[in-house]
């Protein structure tokens, strides 16, 4: 048996942590996850106010809602047309200009296909006098999906003459945006879906009138968001999340809110320091081996204690020395009266010994007499010092009191603060699908650069609408599991199990398009694959090393959810998200965040980090129980009443995702997700040159490919030869999903992006550049 799984994201909520001066997840502002949840920023509980809108409008805000920079070409945009970058800055403000408009029309109406024709017709002077350069871009930008994708009414026909037939392996966003995208091109595509159904990790549990997401939930941020357009497109009710998120303690008692934000504060205090030793101080190796993030941040919690041991030591000591200045100061003062016992004695002495003043003194008398006033002097000046003493003892009492009244922490976190910063650890490693141990320190959050802006929403009716409406026109087979991959220089063939007669079938095609999850590619690649597992596929021959280094280095997380349906609701409504702190370090992530998101009476609760894996081998009847205890403990025993339905997800053992979205491992890095959107060619090959535009492969294995903000390459030309000989050449496996996408990595968006990157890459490779430009030479890529 085998899988074709699709890909879909990991908007579940949560929010993917920036390490920056602030963290990525937050608690208060669900983002980005995959398959299990929904919940990165602290808001006041209503969607906020725009604070971009003056750049979301005219020219401006198209190019920055299609990902693309204003008043500057892109790197892949130079390459498509080396002759306006020849001309000087004018001629790239003409350019930029029609670019810009061009996306304008398109986002203003994306429910209608956007023609050349159009396009022209609705140009204003004087751009629309070079018509040559209009259809150039148009051209370029329909080819790398800024326009015309997804679902749309079309103006004209799709092309009848089929250029080559590609198989698609797996229907979810990204296998699906790309067959649309191909099909659109004038490819003969075919789906090829394991599961009885279109979405992959997007999955919506409907029963009577209750709907909740099982995986993919939130649509992390709108504004420069392709799903933003397939909402318009689709039907999608968007609904933005409110992100106030009270906290209720292991007892069920609400976390105070100055409690609440004195450890939230230090939570970013934390991730502040993580970045801070990793980017500033370059300490992300101890002993040879990659310091992971929870490491790091263990280690400065252990810093931190000490600290303030230090610190308690430290006001201990200085307790200590002023009590010896106090003790030297008393022993000054006894000293000194006992000084001036004797001084007194002794004036007493020579005034009883005093002779009578004769008429002429003489040196006798005088110095007697001196030596009167001068023992009365010493006395005088000692009681003077007496006083001053005196004195200094009030202030070194008053300094004591001070001191041994002040309130020291004796520790840096108590038990209850320990708890409620472990929480938003469990947010964290929600937001990336894994135990903090498994995240690379250096690389965890290396695509938050690219993250959107604007609300995040949920869908209120079910995200799997999107797929579904995604799959018009298309060939989709579902219930056929892919079990073999054979790719060769002449084209490729699929062998696939049928569930609905149990029979074997052999597809032929001239490419694959593989969008299989990372979790299903690395039981294919792993020494486990030879077994006669469901959801085994091989490929003929083995990937080549590189690409199975990096299927092995990233990493691909688990999260989990627990759908209850009620009959009526007993908690607040007007709160779409509360927090459940955990007793444990080790049991944090377990039902740590409810969801109430569904007009009916539903709460989801997330099970992440490490309580995802152990609750995935814990009934049903157990985990809904201990759902219950934990809200009777919130809401009262008499207030919460049994579920009339409930789901219990368990991503990790489904055979065809085996997990829910990929994260940066310890040891790996960014450029593993360009290794792994690098495309094959059937024969041995060194790995892809991977720098921040991705791989270097591209038209005819030359530069890349263009990517529609996905930082997968720059290629533009190529392609296009009806030579046999030059078809021979080419890459016959590509790949799509969220864990092929760099900057928008583990989401529903990132998927879709990487489906259209890889729609516009095979085009190159099959039809060139739409204005065709010369060949490039034919290479392999480069290490």
């Amino acid at each position: 048996a085998a899988a074709a799984a699709g890909t879909a994201g990991s908007d579940n909520g949560g929010g993917k942590a920036e390490p920056r001066v602030e963290p990525k997840v937050k608690k208060r502002d669900p983002e980005p996850a995959a398959v299990a949840a929904g919940g990165k920023d602290e808001g006041k509980g209503e969607a906020e106010a725009n604070p971009h809108k003056e750049i979301l409008t005219g020219l401006e805000g198209a190019a920055f809602q299609s990902r693309l920079p204003f008043e500057k070409m892109t790197a892949s945009e130079a390459v498509c047309f080396p002759e306006i970058t020849k001309h000087g800055l004018v001629a790239q403000r003409v350019f930029l200009n029609v670019r810009n408009r061009i996306l304008q029309m398109w986002i203003e109406n994306p429910t209608l296909q956007l023609t050349v024709e159009n396009a022209l017709k609705n140009m204003e002077q004087p751009f629309d006098s070079d018509q040559n350069l209009v259809r150039k871009v148009h051209a370029f930008l329909e080819r790398h999906g800024f326009i015309n994708f997804g679902i749309f009414k079309r103006l004209k026909p799709l092309p009848t003459k089929k250029l080559a037939k590609v198989i698609v392996i797996g229907a979810g966003i990204s296998g699906l945006s790309a067959a649309q995208q191909l099909q659109q091109f004038g490819f003969d595509v075919i789906v090829l879906e394991a599961r009885d159904r279109v979405g992959g990790r997007i999955a919506t549990f409907r029963k009577n009138a209750y709907t909740a997401d099982l995986g993919a939930m939130v649509v992390t941020g709108i504004w420069g968001n392709p799903i933003t357009i397939l909402s318009k497109q689709t039907g999608m009710e968007m609904c933005p999340i409110k992100t106030a998120c009270p906290l209720y303690g292991a007892g069920g008692k609400p976390v105070p809110k100055h409690k609440d934000d004195m450890v939230e504060r230090e939570f970013n205090r934390l991730l502040e320091a993580t970045s801070y030793l990793s980017h500033q101080l370059d300490f992300n190796y101890a002993g040879n081996h990659p310091v992971s993030l929870g490491q790091a941040l263990e280690w400065i919690i252990k810093l931190q204690e000490k600290h303030v041991k230090e610190k308690q030591v430290q006001h201990l000591n200085n307790i200590i020395a002023w009590q010896r200045k106090l003790v030297d100061n008393q022993r000054a003062i006894k000293d000194t009266m006992d000084s001036i016992g004797v001084l007194r004695a002794k004036h007493q002495q020579l005034v009883d010994s005093k002779p009578p003043k004769p008429a002429e003194p003489d040196a006798a008398y005088i110095e007697h007499e001196f030596n009167i006033r001068s023992t009365a002097r010493e006395e005088q000046l000692a009681w003077k010092e007496i006083e001053r003493l005196r004195t200094s003892q009030q202030a070194i009492e008053t300094k004591l009191r001070d001191l041994e009244t002040e309130q020291i922490s004796e520790v840096y976190l108590s038990s209850k603060d320990r708890q409620i910063l472990d929480w938003h650890f469990a947010n964290l490693e929600f937001a990336n699908a894994t135990p903090l141990a498994n995240l690379s320190l250096k690389h965890w959050d290396q695509d938050d650069d690219f993250e959107f802006i604007g609300n995040h929403t949920t869908v209120k009716n079910g995200y799997s609408c999107v797929p579904i409406a995604l799959t018009e026109g298309l060939d989709v087979r579902v219930n056929t599991a892919v079990k073999r991959i054979k790719y060769f220089p002449g084209g490729v063939e699929v062998t696939a199990d049928l569930k609905s007669n149990s029979s074997t079938v052999h597809y032929k095609a001239d490419l694959v398009l593989c969008t299989l999850t990372l979790g299903v590619l690395k039981l294919a690649v792993s020494d486990q694959s030879s077994t006669q597992q469901l959801n085994t596929v091989r490929f003929e021959p083995p990937l080549p090393e590189w690409k199975q280094a990096a299927i092995q280095r990233l990493g691909f997380g688990n999260l989990n959810k627990v759908v209850l349906c009620f009959d009526r609701i007993f908690w607040d409504p007007n709160t779409n998200l509360f927090g459940h702190v955990g007793s444990t370090t080790a049991s944090r992530g377990e039902l740590f965040l409810f969801w109430n998101i569904s007009q009916s009476p539903v709460l989801l609760a997330l099970v992440a980090g490490q309580s995802a894996a152990i609750m995935e081998n814990v009934s049903d009847d157990v985990i809904v129980g201990r759902c219950i205890a934990v809200l009777k403990g919130i809401f009262g025993n008499s207030s919460v009443p049994q579920p009339k339905e409930t789901v219990v997800t368990r991503w990790r053992a489904d055979p065809w995702a085996r997990g829910s979205y990929s994260f940066v491992s310890v040891g790996s890095s960014g450029s593993d997700y360009d290794l792994l959107a690098a495309p094959v060619t059937p024969r041995p090959e060194r790995p892809p040159s991977s720098s921040s535009g991705g791989p270097g492969i591209g038209l005819n294995g030359t530069g890349g490919h263009t990517t529609n903000g996905s930082g997968s390459g720059n290629g533009c030309g190529g392609g296009g030869d009806d030579d046999d000989d030059s078809k021979a050449d080419i890459p016959r496996l590509f790949f799509a999903g969220e864990h092929t996408i760099r900057n928008y990595p583990a989401t529903v968006h990132g998927a879709l992006l990487s489906g259209l990157r890889e729609a516009g890459r095979i085009a190159d490779y099959y039809l060139g550049f739409p204005n065709t430009y010369p060949d490039a030479p034919k290479e392999e890529p480069k290490k």
